[in-house]
């Protein structure tokens, strides 16, 4: 990350620094060996955790082109996983299997229909071919609110960027959308309260356009594949967690995570219902 920040600055980036220990580092560790930074705060910022204002999701798109426009041409192999496997869905979905087998049978009862969801669904996410895709630095958690605006609702920057790694643009782009076109929080509970919202998709990709010249031809042909992914393996994960008796996420409830996948899978289907309406907002504003 300290390799990143430097590059992320100028009059269309909101410059975060990282604050210097006594020591001169940019992190303390404590004797229990956790990692604290400091960052700069920036006066008088917002975030949003949904909206309905297509200039928000507009901003959203043009700062995480901004961010990619920036980070282009730096070596990702100087970058080490600090979550490692993060958006691998392979070991996702071994991790699943290996939770179900050893799962309570009422946990497995009551997550029928989600674990139907995966095994229904898995196969056309697999055949993803990631390898053609190339490999950036990535936000990889770039939900709507990590992205700072100014009163004014302008993008400032991205924050929380611990998650700053390897990866693929399909995975920041996924799951940017997830958080900005559905108008539901993540962990709703009423499903019928979820949708996939064309108007604050197209802002989305008009905010992206300027800075298309990042993405190659066969990202752009998958992107719309991206909004299923992202909340599919967000979606899994929660899963696989409350088959194991919610060790990972933290729950005020004994089947919140079980909501929480159930949520995500159900976005994930609306996303798979408007490819057609994705691609073509992507074929008239990216090609």
């Amino acid at each position: 990350m300290d390799m990143i920040v430097p590059l992320l600055h100028g009059d269309d980036y909101n410059e975060i620094i990282l604050s210097k220990t006594e020591s001169g580092n940019s992190f303390y560790r404590t004797n229990t060996n956790e990692i604290w930074r400091l960052m700069t705060f920036i006066k008088d910022s917002q975030v949003f955790n949904t909206t309905t204002d297509s200039k928000i999701a507009y901003e959203a798109g043009k700062i995480i082109g901004i961010f990619h426009n920036k980070t282009t041409g730096f070596n990702v192999d100087m970058l080490e996983d600090t979550l490692p496997k993060f958006h691998n869905l392979n070991y996702r979905y071994d991790q699943f299997k290996t939770a179900f087998k050893n799962a309570k049978t009422k946990n497995i009862q009551k997550a029928q229909k989600a674990t139907n969801f995966v095994n229904n669904n898995i196969s056309k996410l697999l055949e993803i071919n990631f390898e053609e895709l190339p490999v950036k630095v990535c936000h990889n958690d770039t939900k709507l609110n990590n992205i700072l605006f100014s009163q004014n609702n302008e993008a400032l920057c991205l924050i929380d960027l611990d998650t700053l790694m390897k990866g693929v643009f399909l995975y920041d782009f996924g799951d940017a959308v997830r958080t900005i076109v559905n108008t539901s929080p993540e962990d709703e509970t009423n499903l019928e309260n979820i949708n996939f919202n064309l108007k604050l998709f197209d802002a989305f990709i008009k905010g992206l356009k300027k800075y298309k010249n990042v993405l190659n031809e066969k990202e752009i042909e998958r992107l719309s594949l991206g909004p299923v992914l992202m909340p599919f393996l967000h979606g899994i994960r929660a899963l696989t967690d409350y088959l194991e008796n919610n060790k990972y996420y933290k729950v005020s409830y004994e089947t919140q995570n079980l909501d929480r996948c159930n949520s995500l899978f159900t976005f994930s289907q609306l996303a798979l219902n408007n490819q057609n309406n994705m691609n073509k907002i992507i074929e008239n504003q990216l090609l």
